[in-house]
């Protein structure tokens, strides 16, 4: 079973509320949302990422982020207690999450993958993501993704530094 029958069995067997979105293929978070339609911060950014714990020991993670932030791989690594974090190479990625990059799901569908989600995501009341494929996407309620993901959920993504943040912080660091 492909990973996009896998994630519409579970939805449907979930009884999710959700809606598929067909669309010209696209995997770049951006694009994807003005295809979809939908305010960037909804979209479900999915990233493979290689913890390293020690010696040969390693974690992979799902890391899922709202569309308009960046994920924090230094925060990602301390929540592990990792010794270092990147992102898994594509090859490992895609072997993982079933499907090719750009079109990863925000589901742990492989028993390798933890999934951690930020909860900035999760404000929405729906959440976009593609369906396993380039060319269709999942409109999904967001408390409905929770209960059936069952993700762990920590702030892991960069903080967005506003024009007057930076103003304040350069008089801040001015005058000392």
């Amino acid at each position: 079973m492909s990973t996009h029958d896998r994630l519409i069995d579970l939805l449907e067997r979930g009884q999710a509320r959700f809606r598929l979105i067909d669309h010209a293929p696209e995997g770049r978070t951006e694009p994807a949302s003005v295809l979809r339609r939908h305010a960037l911060a909804q979209a479900a950014k999915c990233l493979v990422v290689r913890v390293a714990l020690g010696r040969r020991a390693r974690r992979y993670v799902l890391a899922v982020v709202p569309g308009d932030r960046k994920l924090d791989l230094a925060g990602l690594n301390s929540l592990y207690a990792g010794t270092e974090a990147s992102f898994a190479t594509r090859e490992v990625a895609e072997r993982l999450a079933g499907s090719v990059s750009g079109s990863v799901v925000p589901f742990a569908l492989h028993p390798d993958l933890d999934l951690v989600v930020d909860p900035d995501l999760l404000v929405h009341d729906e959440i976009f993501f593609n369906a396993a494929r380039l060319d269709q996407s999942v409109a999904l309620a967001t408390t409905d993704y929770v209960g059936l993901a069952a993700p762990r959920v920590e702030n892991i993504t960069q903080r967005a530094m506003t024009a007057a943040h930076r103003t304040t912080e350069t008089t801040i660091t001015v005058g000392n």
